[in-house]
């Protein structure tokens, strides 16, 4: 597994979430990412977790032409 830092960290759209671990899927063995919104949503409740592929995760996006990161660590 390459490293991913534990911790917090700010999403491209600007909300907050907590990296819990790096998980593996059972069939293909790819690394996801398991981090936890560190806010309250409607539709999801409080501090609902997910799971994102790490490379996606980790990935960058582009916001008027500029590549950044999808997930930004903050500490």
């Amino acid at each position: 597994m390459t490293d991913l830092k534990l911790g917090k960290y700010q999403h491209y759209k600007g909300k907050f979430y907590e990296v819990i671990s790096v998980a593996r899927h059972s069939e293909t063995l790819e690394e996801l990412v398991v981090y936890r919104a560190l806010y309250d949503s409607k539709e999801f409740g409080k501090n609902a977790l997910w799971v994102r592929p790490k490379s996606m995760f980790l990935g960058k996006v582009y916001i008027n032409g500029k590549e950044v990161p999808r997930f930004k660590y903050v500490g």
